[in-house]
């Protein structure tokens, strides 16, 4: 490489540091390289940006958010647009402050997008950044649609489809969804798109591994022997109702909403309003994860019903024998084929620890706990 080959010797600097820092590790002579690039030249937009990357990948957040302000103040570039959505989403130490930078890392990426609508690289970042808004500001079924559109905008471009970040993430929130076979196939594809990458196979591997003891202890119904199950069922009481009893309760928001109480059987799948179930667990489910935190269920009527409860703080669970009841529960029918695999089960969805009762004590807000979900950024 000659230095005859350029405008000038910043430009020389900046093509020798974008060079060094095509490998994901960071490279010391990249940071040297471009540091003094922008310092012959500040006016030159792509080494701020490419030394903004450098910090980024030595974890100098702070110093790579500086780089692409300092080459935002010359022009607007979507590449610098974008990294800075990126790092404003790893700053911040309070819930409100990290909330109000979220939703700057939105600002950012719809400005990237701005100017080049078309950009499918932009359209995952607005997506990530929407994910990361989802789960720091009370889990919004409107941000999750908008997160899940700039994901669909993302894969409509014919490089970005092949991203294998892309479909990890997307399968990640179809998994907290619940969305199973959807998942799978997402993580299927990372894996199919990067062949060396051992966490997308290891997800798909645990979700398999997940639902096939979800089926067979629903099947066996906890592995509970006959005698034991019956005794356990026929000690439920209506006490174990706790405030759920008599007919109706009070919300938190102070609100009196009727309860009948039915057997999982009579449950519709959606959203059971004014309805209350109540059984014995019989098993606890394992799961490589903290969350959720799941439980096979019988009734009274021998029902078996696997359980997920989200928003807990670490360690809560039930023990077996314990009697449990949920209010307005949500249930979904799991039934897909996955690998010539069938899984079929019903699933109750507890989106809060505040709505069970359990051996009739509520369960408190001490109990409860954001969500946090781990998603990929590397090839933002």
């Amino acid at each position: 490489m000659c230095i005859n080959q350029f405008k000038n010797k910043a430009e020389y600097l900046m093509v020798r540091g974008k060079a060094l820092n095509v490998l994901p590790s960071y490279d010391p002579k990249a940071q040297e390289l471009l540091s003094k690039a922008v310092k012959l030249d500040p006016k030159l937009v792509e080494a701020w940006v490419q030394l903004g990357e450098v910090y980024w990948k030595n974890n100098d957040v702070e110093a790579a958010k500086n780089c692409f302000l300092g080459a935002l103040s010359h022009s607007q570039d979507k590449a610098a647009l974008r990294n800075l959505s990126i790092v404003l989403r790893q700053i911040g130490k309070t819930p409100e402050e990290k909330r109000k930078l979220i939703e700057e890392s939105i600002d950012k990426a719809k400005t990237a997008l701005q100017l080049d609508i078309k950009d499918g690289t932009s359209w995952f970042i607005l997506g990530n950044a929407y994910l990361s808004l989802f789960f720091a500001a009370g889990q919004n079924s409107k941000v999750l649609k908008l997160c899940m559109s700039a994901y669909q905008q993302a894969e409509a471009d014919s490089v970005c489809k092949n991203n294998p970040d892309l479909h990890f993430n997307r399968a990640t929130l179809h998994k907290y969804m619940e969305d199973y076979d959807i998942a799978l196939e997402g993580f299927s594809k990372a894996a199919t798109l990067n062949p060396t990458w051992e966490e997308a196979a290891l997800q798909e591997a645990n979700i398999i591994s997940y639902l096939h003891q979800v089926s067979e202890f629903i099947r066996t119904k906890g592995k509970i022997r006959a005698k034991k199950l019956t005794n356990m069922l026929d000690s439920i009481k209506d006490s174990d109702l706790g405030l759920f009893g008599g007919g109706s309760y009070t919300s938190s928001k102070g609100e009196k909403i009727k309860l009948e109480h039915v057997l999982l059987k009579d449950l519709s799948p959606g959203y059971n309003s004014e309805k209350v179930v109540i059984g014995k667990v019989v098993c606890s489910v394992t799961n490589d994860e903290p969350m959720p935190f799941s439980f096979c269920l019988v009734d009274k009527a021998g029902t078996c019903c696997s359980i997920t409860v989200y928003n807990i703080i670490p360690g809560y669970g039930v023990k077996i024998g314990d009697s449990v009841a949920i209010a307005e529960p949500l249930l979904k029918n799991v039934d897909f084929t996955y690998k010539n695999k069938r899984f079929t089960f019903q699933n109750i969805r507890i989106d809060s620890p505040v709505v069970m009762v359990v051996n009739g004590r509520k369960q408190g807000l001490d109990k409860e706990a954001p969500s946090v979900l781990s998603f990929n950024v590397m090839s933002e």
